[in-house]
C-alpha cells in the first residue's frame, strides 16, 4: 500500500467520550482513549459528527491559527482567505483564484485583498502577491 496525508478542514471542541455520547446519543468506543476519556468532538465537512480520542485528533490536525506556509497553501487550495498576524494592516487577507472551464487564466494566482482605508490603497484594492521569504517560513498563517 501507498502512504497518504490528509488535509480536510473540520470543526472540533474537547470534550471526553461520556460527554460525546450523550450529545451524539450513542455509546463511544473508548479503547483508543486515555484514562479519563479526553479527546474532541468532531464535525466534518459534510456535517457528519464523531468524537476521536484526544491523541489521534492531536496528531492528525492542528487549530487554523498559527499555521506554516505550507499549511496555509492547502487551505488556499481549499478556498479559505487566509491572513499573517505578524502583517501590518487591518483586514487583510489572501486568497487564491483558479482557472475554470470558461476561464481565459491557464495557471492559479493568488491575490491579496487590502480593504478601503488602507494607506496605499485608500479605495481598496485587489493586487497579484507573491509570498517573500519571511512569509514562507513564518508560523502565523492564519485562515479568516
Amino acid at each position: 500500500m501507498e502512504k497518504y496525508i490528509g488535509t480536510k478542514i473540520i470543526h472540533a471542541e474537547p470534550m471526553t467520550a461520556e460527554e460525546a455520547g450523550i450529545i451524539l446519543q450513542r455509546p463511544i468506543d473508548t479503547s483508543n482513549a486515555d484514562e479519563e476519556g479526553n479527546g474532541y468532538l468532531v464535525q466534518y465537512p459534510d456535517g457528519y459528527t464523531s468524537w476521536s480520542p484526544k491523541a489521534q485528533f492531536e496528531e492528525a490536525y492542528r487549530k487554523t491559527s498559527g499555521l506554516t506556509f505550507g499549511l496555509a497553501l492547502e487551505a488556499l487550495k481549499k478556498g479559505c482567505k487566509l491572513a499573517r498576524k505578524g502583517w501590518n494592516g487591518k483586514n487583510m487577507w489572501i486568497a487564491a483564484q483558479f482557472p475554470d472551464e470558461h476561464s481565459k487564466m491557464t495557471l492559479p494566482y493568488l491575490y491579496i485583498e487590502y480593504p478601503a482605508g488602507h494607506p496605499a490603497y485608500p479605495n481598496g484594492s485587489r493586487v497579484p502577491w507573491l509570498a517573500s521569504q519571511t512569509d514562507m517560513l513564518s508560523e502565523d498563517w492564519m485562515v479568516v
